[in-house]
């Protein structure tokens, strides 16, 4: 497949720059894969969709405030920092991106909310935009946690962010995003549209759920600059399946019940090591799984996903799942019934 391959005429006005009134109330197109009959309906009837014990597969992780703001030693320049990845806990070592970049050198110290409450030092660059910070402080790694998330703010995305009222930045977690798993940078969209209501529907309908965990990293972000995707490498992300987990998944598969896979990080880490009988196992480290047409899946059976946008590599995995014709169709259709793209937007579930 070619990266031109998944460009499509897009108003960029369909990006949801708020939420949906309530979290289950925005639409749903459904996707059958068989046939590519597409039908329009709203999140909540997902349940329709639905037999008993099949098994939803959710992403806990939550999205901790990882963007900052600073001033630069001695001129005093005002300096963004964005949070990537803590890179040694005990040394407070973090690969961070920063803008303006090309004002940023090996040496600076970079200053942080009020009496100067965190100090940084650039000591790496790593890319043109990347660098990697030290933070200098002598409490211990709770104290500094604590002044570091007090400091920042969620990452929620640029275009939803100039837009956002108060209220819109409790709606960029799920509700069953785990503070033991605090470390993502972008929030599992997919999850988004589950209410407490849903969840006792899909109880009252013996539908079963677990969770793994995957720390949403920048990857997905990143803009695709090959026309041959099998030469396009992901970033890692650290990923997280439990024995509990893993025990439901399997469990699933060998009674012929289905698994929902909530969302690509779902998606793309149930096919991280997946056993030559098509188990999964319990597993904690890192994936840098890319998933692009062709690909035969081993575990899911069904995804639920939000609308993506051109040459994303989430398009990429969702049209692996569906089908490269029938989801690029379904795409035209979204466009066409201006269904909402993007983090807020609307959701599709293929099946």
């Amino acid at each position: 497949m070619k990266l031109s391959q998944f460009n499509f005429d897009f108003p960029v006005e369909l990006i949801a720059k708020h939420p949906a009134t309530y979290r289950d109330e925005s639409r749903l197109m459904v996707l059958h894969k068989d046939t590519g009959e597409v039908e329009h309906r709203i999140f909540k009837d997902i349940i329709d969709y639905t037999r008993p014990h099949d098994l939803f597969v959710f992403n806990n992780a939550k999205v901790f405030p990882a963007r900052l703001y600073g001033n630069k030693e001695k001129t005093g320049a005002e300096i963004k920092v964005f949070l990537l990845r803590e890179l040694n806990r005990d040394q407070h070592l973090w690969d961070v991106l920063v803008d303006p970049a090309r004002k940023i050198r090996i040496g600076n110290k970079l200053y942080f909310g009020e009496n100067d409450a965190l100090v940084a030092e650039v000591i790496d660059n790593t890319t043109s935009r990347g660098r990697t910070l030290r933070f200098l402080f002598d409490g211990t790694n709770e104290e500094f946690r604590e002044i570091l998330y007090s400091l920042g703010e969620l990452p929620i995305p640029e275009w939803i962010r100039q837009h956002a009222e108060p209220e819109d930045t409790e709606r960029f977690q799920t509700i069953y995003a785990d503070p033991a798993h605090e470390k993502a940078v972008a929030c599992p969209a997919a999850g988004l549209h589950f209410s407490k209501m849903l969840f006792k529907l899909m109880e009252l309908n013996d539908v079963d759920w677990t969770f793994l965990t995957l720390y949403m990293g920048n990857a997905h972000f990143h803009k695709v600059d090959v026309e041959d995707l099998s030469k396009h490498k992901m970033d890692s992300e650290e990923m997280i399946i439990t024995e509990a987990t893993a025990g439901a998944v399997n469990n699933a598969k060998h009674k012929g019940n289905r698994v929902f896979s909530i969302g690509i990080t779902v998606l793309r880490a149930l096919e991280t090591y997946v056993t030559t009988t098509h188990e999964i196992r319990p597993y904690e480290g890192w994936t840098n799984k890319f998933i692009f047409p062709p690909y035969n899946f081993s575990i899911p059976d069904a995804l639920v996903t939000n609308f993506h946008l051109p040459q994303s590599t989430m398009l990429m995995n969702t049209a692996a799942f569906g089908g490269y014709q029938k989801v690029m169709n379904a795409y035209q259709i979204a466009v066409k019934e201006k269904y909402r793209f993007g983090t807020y937007g609307d959701a599709m579930l293929i099946i």
